[in-house]
């Protein structure tokens, strides 16, 4: 497949599927939605950012056309040509004095830090739709996307995290949190032999718990699993997985809303996390742990963007992050960004 021109487009690839979907909407005029709330009137692809702003609305991708590709092994990488990387890592070291300092005095229990990288490149637009297979050979056990933005942007993702996953009235949420890179012989597993620290057990215990206590505030019935461990390109996370029906008195943006953004990717208390973070964090996540996907198109597949690059022009912006709590070190936590960074960066050879 080419790259389309003059129409918005996103290509995604479900964890383990033998294809892709292209959905093409013969316009290139956006659709973009300012709330939540009109999800429950709309179908297509969404690509909803951390915070819905004017600057940063959800975009809706409408299928005018909708195909079903084979995974192509053969296709040829045309990868960019690496020109400079930039990473601040004072903004780091402030960052997390100011948000760790919360944790100390007992305002937050925890809060989840993001960074970013710069990639300096001739022209990785041109290549997007080459990273974007690049990446579906990489990661055949994540969700991959790639979407084109209303101004003239790209985003590419490879997720591991289900926001919500659902067919027909049957759905399925998770808890994904604590993070380990595997090394040496260990990569040629599953993780099954990890042990893992008190910090990640008590992170992932966080997430889970506030899941199901939202789910029960809403009146829902739900299944837990878990926690297991789960691999995710070279490295592992702790999940819990909740399973559902949605009763007729809860509607589909009311169900988003209450988990969006989840602690894995903000904090505890949400809302106090949640300002603090738009306030004082330095990079401005736009479209980063926001979430995305095909939207009653009839199943719904919404991943939390997570592992993701931001592509314009010369410029590709990775993000990553990690929840802290109090025992938290920051050279520790530095080095969880940057091992998360690693899936991108392996995408554009790095």
């Amino acid at each position: 497949m080419t790259q389309p021109t003059n129409k918005l487009f996103a290509f995604y690839r479900l964890p383990h599927a033998d294809h892709y979907v292209e959905i093409m909407q013969d316009s290139n005029e956006p659709h973009l939605l300012h709330s939540l709330d009109e999800l429950d009137r709309s179908r297509g692809f969404v690509v909803v950012p951390f915070q819905v702003t004017p600057q940063t609305p959800i975009v809706l991708i409408e299928p005018d056309t909708v195909n079903q590709v084979a995974n192509d092994a053969g296709t040829q990488d045309l990868l960019p040509t690496i020109l400079k990387r930039q990473t601040n890592r004072e903004d780091y070291h402030q960052d997390f004095l100011r948000f760790h300092q919360e944790l100390k005095e007992g305002r937050l229990s925890k809060i989840v830090l993001s960074r970013t990288e710069t990639i300096l490149t001739a022209d990785a637009l041109s290549q997007a739709v080459s990273l974007f297979h690049r990446a579906c050979r990489l990661y055949p056990r994540m969700f991959v996307a790639l979407v084109s933005m209303p101004n003239g942007e790209m985003w590419l993702t490879a997720t591991p995290e289900v926001l919500l996953d659902g067919s027909g009235n049957n759905f399925h949420t998770m808890a994904l949190a604590g993070t380990m890179r595997l090394q040496g012989e260990e990569l040629s597993g599953e993780g099954e032999h990890v042990r893992w620290a008190p910090k990640d057990i008590e992170e992932q215990r966080y997430v889970a718990s506030y899941i199901a206590d939202r789910l029960k505030t809403l009146g829902i019935d739900y299944r837990e699993e878990g926690p297991r461990t789960v691999r995710a390109a070279h490295l592992v996370h702790l999940r819990s997985d909740f399973h559902f029906s949605l009763p007729p008195t809860v509607v589909l943006s009311r169900l988003l809303s209450t988990l969006h953004p989840t602690p894995a990717v903000c904090g505890l208390p949400k809302q106090q996390a949640l300002d603090f973070i738009l306030q004082h964090e330095h990079s401005q996540r736009l479209y980063y742990s926001g979430f995305m996907g095909p939207l009653n198109a009839p199943d719904s597949h919404l991943y939390v963007t997570l592992r993701c690059m931001q592509i314009s022009g010369t410029r590709q912006t990775l993000y990553a992050g990690g929840g802290l709590l109090r025992e938290s070190n920051e050279e520790q936590e530095w080095l969880e960004t940057e091992a998360k960074l690693d899936t991108m960066r392996h995408i554009l050879c790095i």
